[in-house]
């Protein structure tokens, strides 16, 4: 018998894979997982060749600064002008962005001038297509399935991008092995194009919604933070998803994948290169299952307290991960670190959309997305830089630990709320 809930209404079974009824989401999802595909082989392929020129840590936490200061600096600004413009066209410009940092890549291995500065730069035009790309594409997703299966999208469009995380690295591998990293980023210039093309023509944008849809306001710089944030600041649900994205973000994010190379090499186990691939191949694999398991039988309805519990058992797995000397074991220790990520990631976002006012939507997006991704420029300085002093096991230890006592002090302010 179909359980009721409070005030009389019924509720209504979960459908499995809801979202991919509409054939936009379905285009959608294999654009992102295209997408995300080609970033993650980038990063692949980048971060192999500086690890190789350089050999430095300190490099990676630079790195990973310099990647993700756009998206504190932006977010709201890009997510504001998403809600004033067509979200189909800032995400076609990002895209433009992706493939032509590749090119770039592609001409500094070819020519052997890659410097530690050239780095910086291009991870910082990275960021700057990543932070075009993110708020737009998830105010996209109103347009495409609409409130009612808005979750099973978000969980879905986080499905395909650890789709891409999961394939890049052994694309990567085979394109760094078979071409070299300068013929083989070239190439991955060209996996951008499907969500390019795609968005084209495709019917959704301010030209396609009901005539008795939200007006925005107009993009207004920094009066849109301000707009923002009063907007959410009696929100309880939204403003405790975006500190708990926030947190995550600030004293891990995905640093520790910028070290993997590093944490390769300690493991000892075989081939550095293939070892590598394989720990990130297990982070996003897990990621991927999270995202089918939970989608296919209707698991984890979106709840603030859940999300929680689901980031301090992140926190253990990769707590543990940074202090094991077992190969095998840090595999499945990175496989539940992904299955958990996905699952309190994807369920923070759910809640922040589902909340968010509708007039101001893109730029509470925005919000969330320089907590989730802005702030992962300090995860630079607690993993990286950090792990260039007393070494990344032991940075990404102590840096799982703070994040678990944060949470679970947040944890306990919003049981008692």
């Amino acid at each position: 018998m179909t359980p009721a809930q409070p005030g009389g209404a019924v509720a209504v079974a979960p459908v499995s894979f809801a979202a991919l009824r509409h054939p936009g989401f379905r285009m959608y999802f294999l654009g992102t997982a295209t997408a995300m595909l080609a970033d993650n082989i980038e990063h692949v392929i980048s971060y192999w060749a500086i690890y190789q020129k350089f050999h430095s840590p300190l490099l990676g936490g630079v790195a990973v600064i310099s990647h993700w200061a756009p998206f504190l600096l932006f977010s709201i600004y890009s997510g504001a002008l998403a809600d004033r413009f067509d979200p189909r066209r800032i995400i076609q410009i990002g895209m433009l962005l992706f493939m032509g940092v590749s090119i770039a890549w592609g001409v500094l291995f070819l020519t052997g001038w890659l410097r530690e500065s050239h780095a910086w730069l291009l991870l910082i035009v990275h960021g700057f297509a990543g932070v075009l790309w993110m708020p737009a594409s998830q105010l996209l997703l109103h347009d495409i399935v609409g409130p009612e299966e808005l979750s099973s999208a978000v969980r879905l469009g986080a499905t395909a991008r650890y789709l891409g995380m999961l394939t890049g690295p052994g694309v990567g591998a085979v394109l760094l092995l078979a071409l070299g990293p300068a013929r083989g980023i070239l190439v991955n210039s060209l996996i951008y194009l499907p969500m390019l093309l795609w968005l084209w023509k495709a019917p959704y944008g301010p030209r396609f919604r009901r005539r008795d849809a939200v007006r925005t306001r107009e993009v207004r710089g920094f009066a849109d933070l301000v707009a923002a944030v009063r907007s959410i600041r009696n929100n309880s649900t939204v403003l405790c998803m975006i500190l708990l994205a926030a947190l995550a973000a600030l004293f891990i994010g995905n640093a520790y994948q910028a070290q993997m190379p590093g944490f390769a090499v300690d493991l000892g186990h075989g081939d550095p290169g293939l070892s590598y691939s394989m720990l990130l191949a297990a982070d996003a694999a897990g990621a991927l299952t999270a995202g089918f398991v939970l989608e296919s039988r209707g698991l984890l309805h979106p709840a603030a307290r859940t999300a929680l519990i689901l980031a301090m058992l992140w926190c253990i797995s990769l707590g543990v991960f940074a202090l094991v000397r077992l190969y095998p074991l840090a595999l499945a220790l990175l496989f539940a670190a992904g299955f958990l990520e996905l699952s309190f990631n994807s369920m923070a976002q759910a809640l922040v959309q589902l909340n968010a006012p509708a007039a101001v939507r893109g730029r509470v997006i925005g919000a969330y997305s320089m907590a989730a991704s802005g702030m992962r420029m300090f995860s630079g300085l607690t993993v990286g830089i950090a792990g260039g002093l007393i070494g990344i096991h032991r940075s990404l230890a102590l840096s799982a630990a703070a994040l678990f006592i944060a949470v679970a002090t947040l944890f306990s302010f919003t049981s008692r709320r």
